[in-house]
Formats: C-alpha cells, sequence, structure tokens
C-alpha cells in the first residue's frame, strides 16, 4: 500500500508541474494513453501511437475537417480506367520540418521498408494491395519489385494487385506515410526519440520528447499547409494514473483524455464532461488457436455464449459500447446499406435470451466431453491493466457460475502486452481493433491466414478464399457477397470472441473547442482551440 501511495504522489507531482505549465503557453494537454511502443509509421500498431503520427506526418491523402478523404502531400492523383494504376502529383512547396524538399523517393523508401521481411512490420498486410507487396513479405520476391516506383522527385506511379475501391482511405494512413532514408539510416531504431532526429512532413513537429511524460508538438512552419493549422503547440501528456487525469479535466489543466474509468463515468457526464461518440471497432477475446483445448470449435463457441454481453455494457463498461453479435461493428456504409445490419448477428445479444445461449453453452460443453466443467484446465487469460481487468473478471465470474471453469488473469504494462500478442505468448487474451480505414477489409484481412497482424494463427483456406474473391472483384456486389460469406465463415469457426462494438467516451474540458473527432479513433487537434 505505501508503495502504490509514494506512486500515485509522484503520477500527481508530474502532473501537476505540467499543468503549471499549462496555464502560461496555452497549450492544449491531451492525454491519450502510457509511453506508446513506438511512433514508428512503419512499425506502429497502436491507436495512440497512430494519433500521435497523423498529427505529425502527412500522406499522398488526408482528411478534411469533415473527415472526407481529400488531397495531401499530393496536390492531385489520377487513376488508369482499370484502376490498378494511380498517379500521385507530389506539391512543389512540401517539405520536411528541416527544409528538404518531399519527393517520391521518400515515399518508396517507407513503402518498401514496411513489406520488408527484416522490417517484420505488424502492419504490411495494409500494403497488401499493391502489386507484389504479398510475395515480398514472404519472402519470395525483392523489395525493389513492389508496386511504387519515382517517375521523377514530384510524380509517384503506384501499380495494385487489384483494383482496390478504398485505395484512398489507405494512403491517408500511417502506414502508408513517407520517411527519410537518411534519417533513418543514420540514427536506427533511436531515430524517433529525439526532436533533433524525428523529421516530419506533416502539421506539427516534435520539439521535446521526454520518455513516460511527454511528447510536445508544435506547428511546423515548413508544412506547406500551415496557415489553416490553428494551435501553436500540443503536450501528449503520457501518464497512466486515472486520478490525475480526471483532477486535470475538472481542473482545466488537461483538456482532453480518453479511457474514463467506468466508476467516474455517471459524474462526469453530470458535469458535462463526456463526450461520446461510435467507433468503427470491436473488443473482442481471442483464442490461441494453437491450443489443444481450444481446437475444439465446440469449446470456443460455448466459452462465447456464457458472457452476458449487456451486463458488461450496461453494468461494467458504462460507456455506451453496444453488444456485439457479429465481428464486423455498425457503421460501415457499403454500396448504400451498413454491412452490420445487412448482415445480422450470429447470435443472440437480447438480455432474454441470455438464459437460452447459456444452456446451448452447456451443451455444447457436455458435447465436448467436459460435462459442468470436468477436467476442464485453467485458462490463464492475459491483458494489459486498466477496466479490462473489471471487464474479465464479470466474465470469469460468468463462466465459473455458467459453465464450473476457473480462468485466472495475468496483466502485463502495455508494450510488454503488445510483444506478448506478437509473439503469440499466451492462451487466451484481451484485444481491440479500431479499423483506421473505412472499409470493412482491414477487420477481416487481420484474420487471413498469412497475415503478419493474425496472432491466432487462424487459418481457413475457405475464408482466405472469399476475402480473395473480395479483394479482386471489381464489382461492388460481388465483393460485398464474398465479404459476407468470409464472415459467415469467420464467425462459424469462432476464433474470437467479439464482445462489444466500440463507443469512444471522451473526457473533454469546456475551454477545448474545433476538435475534429473520427470515428475511427484519430481524433484531430488542427483546428483547436482554449476559450477561457
Amino acid at each position: 500500500m505505501k508503495v502504490f501511495n509514494i506512486i500515485l504522489i509522484i503520477s500527481f507531482f508530474i502532473f501537476s508541474c505540467s499543468s503549471n505549465k499549462s496555464s502560461n503557453d496555452n497549450a492544449i494537454y491531451v492525454n491519450v494513453g502510457p509511453e506508446p511502443k513506438t511512433i514508428d509509421p512503419s512499425l506502429n500498431s497502436s491507436l495512440d501511437g497512430n494519433l500521435y503520427i497523423q498529427h505529425i506526418f502527412e500522406g499522398l491523402a488526408s482528411r478534411d475537417k469533415n473527415n472526407q478523404i481529400t488531397y495531401g502531400t499530393a496536390d492531385y492523383w489520377e487513376m488508369s480506367e482499370d484502376a490498378l494504376t494511380y498517379t500521385f502529383h507530389i506539391r512543389s512547396n512540401a517539405k520536411w520540418s528541416d527544409g528538404k524538399n518531399v519527393v517520391a523517393d521518400d515515399f518508396v523508401y517507407a513503402w518498401r521498408r514496411v513489406v520488408d521481411p527484416n522490417t517484420a512490420s505488424e502492419e504490411s498486410y495494409m500494403l497488401e494491395v499493391v502489386s507484389n507487396a504479398i510475395d515480398i513479405t514472404l519472402g519470395k520476391k525483392s523489395v525493389e519489385e513492389l508496386g511504387i516506383r519515382a517517375i521523377d522527385d514530384n510524380t509517384l506511379e503506384v501499380k495494385l494487385q487489384y483494383p482496390t475501391p478504398h485505395f484512398l482511405e489507405l494512403v491517408s494512413c500511417s502506414i502508408y506515410f513517407p520517411l527519410r532514408k537518411d534519417v533513418i539510416e543514420a540514427n536506427g531504431d533511436k531515430w524517433t526519440l529525439s526532436p533533433e532526429t524525428y523529421i516530419c512532413n506533416g502539421p506539427f513537429m516534435m520539439t521535446d520528447r521526454k520518455t513516460d511524460e511527454n511528447i510536445t508538438i508544435e506547428k511546423n512552419t515548413n508544412y506547406w499547409n500551415i496557415e489553416n493549422i490553428v494551435p501553436n503547440k500540443i503536450v501528449f501528456v503520457l501518464i497512466n494514473n486515472e486520478a490525475s487525469i480526471i483532477a486535470g479535466i475538472k481542473d482545466g489543466s488537461l483538456h482532453f483524455a480518453k479511457n474514463p474509468p467506468s466508476q467516474e463515468i455517471d459524474s462526469l457526464k453530470k458535469d458535462g464532461l463526456i463526450y461520446t461518440i461510435p467507433l468503427l471497432g470491436t473488443y473482442y477475446y481471442s483464442f490461441n488457436m494453437t491450443n489443444e483445448i481450444f481446437k475444439d470449435v465446440r469449446v470456443r463457441k460455448a466459452l462465447s455464449l456464457a458472457i452476458d454481453r449487456n451486463y458488461i455494457v450496461e453494468s461494467v463498461t458504462k460507456a455506451g459500447h453496444k453488444p456485439a453479435g457479429a465481428w464486423i461493428p455498425f457503421g460501415f456504409n457499403v454500396a448504400g446499406s451498413d454491412f452490420r445490419e445487412a448482415g445480422g448477428d450470429y447470435y443472440s445479444i437480447k438480455p432474454e435470451d441470455y438464459a437460452k445461449n447459456v444452456e446451448e453453452a452447456k451443451r455444447l460443453l457436455e458435447e465436448a466431453v467436459y460435462k459442468n466443467g470436468e477436467n476442464f484446465p485453467v485458462i490463464d487469460f492475459k491483458s494489459n491493466s486498466g477496466e479490462h481487468i473489471q471487464i474479465f473478471e464479470a466474465v470469469q465470474q460468468m463462466w465459473k457460475e455458467n459453465l464450473n471453469i476457473d480462468s485466472v488473469i495475468s496483466q502485463e504494462e502495455w508494450s510488454s502486452y503488445l510483444t506478448t500478442l506478437r509473439d503469440k505468448n499466451f492462451m487466451m487474451a484481451r484485444q481491440s481493433l479500431i479499423t483506421p480505414y473505412n472499409d470493412p477489409m482491414n477487420a477481416f484481412s487481420l484474420f487471413l491466414s498469412y497475415s503478419s497482424q493474425n496472432n491466432i494463427s487462424y487459418s481457413n483456406a475457405n475464408y482466405d478464399n472469399q476475402l480473395k474473391i473480395s479483394m479482386s472483384s471489381a464489382n461492388i456486389t460481388n465483393r460485398i457477397n464474398a465479404m459476407h460469406k468470409a464472415e459467415d465463415i469467420f464467425m462459424n469457426d469462432m476464433p474470437i470472441i467479439p464482445i462489444y462494438f466500440y463507443s469512444d467516451p471522451i473526457m473533454i474540458s469546456k475551454k477545448l473547442k474545433d476538435v475534429v473527432f473520427d470515428t475511427m479513433g484519430t481524433h484531430k487537434f488542427f483546428y483547436a482551440r482554449l476559450e477561457n
């Protein structure tokens, strides 16, 4: 207890120092998480890291105040009639933060770096639409064969593997951002850790970096659209102490923060300090499919059916999330209709049907020769800290009461936890997906058998084939039908347990105005301002 109190006092001290400065420098103070694992655009796979990167770098395409795709580092582009070749024209006034021109080769270098097997980027799957990318990541072709080339300094040609209706969505994502070869080769893995080496091309540039304390960014005076960027300075405060964060929001010294503790949400709502938006994302539990127990689909389905999702969203999280009856969340408007509404639920999430779900779970478990949980091993569930523990404690009790299955929770710090997932060093784990672009394919492609993001070792040739049909089809109806069939296969296999579809409850100071909220979670402060 004494150690906890000391840590709490230190957290308050660090935050109070930042708070005192905020009243004098007119900076916007933001908290979206603790120290990120990386802010390297080629290596980042987390939502918080992506938010930082989106403020510091810019891709060929960007998003406007309405979150619609618009021109970015490229001031225009052309697409061939067969939709397989894009030609991007880079602005003559696009510059790096050190004043050098952004050139087409900066994109060539960055994209090749992502797909290079030696880089081991967890997000390399997002470039699979580019010609030869898959074969390169599998080591079958050289990086020089990637379908991208610089025609000249200001002209970039991209060849696609198949027509990709959402390609402009993709090039607005951080994994597609340009990088400086000279900077990275000179500084190696440490290039992101210092303002002197974190050379960027976006609206803001890093001016201070203190591990576990803050990432400070200020206007990049070399940015081509600098006159439309409002705040002079944003301080991303890297604290993970709920009491400090809430105190900062309430006294106005912290202007924006995510992930309010569930026990504080009602109070924050009364004070008008909570803003909630739906996200294109799913909170889920994943099975390690190499585990002998979880190779039986009846076990996986039983564990899923025994969870009362309504109880979790109403009594545990209290954040406006929706119980998930499938993998793909609501909000993907494809060909004029919502993908989830068209696909429906794969099991009932109606409160009145929960008892029936439990009975079916018991039947499946008995059929799998684990009647009343007899001889079922203890489930080792891994997660990072925060409300994830409270959620699983509720699930833990449901499994015990309904199926007589025991489980234990193994907590890890965020960066260690990401490594655990990458290394597939878990039996079951908590995971989540907030899609970085507005198309269901991102969620589906995670679980392709060859995907670098497939950390559960799921493999189904029929699933892969349906996604190949969807990815290669120029006919929108055929494309959507193939995705629905892929979800049918995936949910029948149940390699994950969808828990809920995300909403994003944000703690926001009454002083902060004009934040651009994003259903993909990458909220932007390009036009934000503080009112006294």
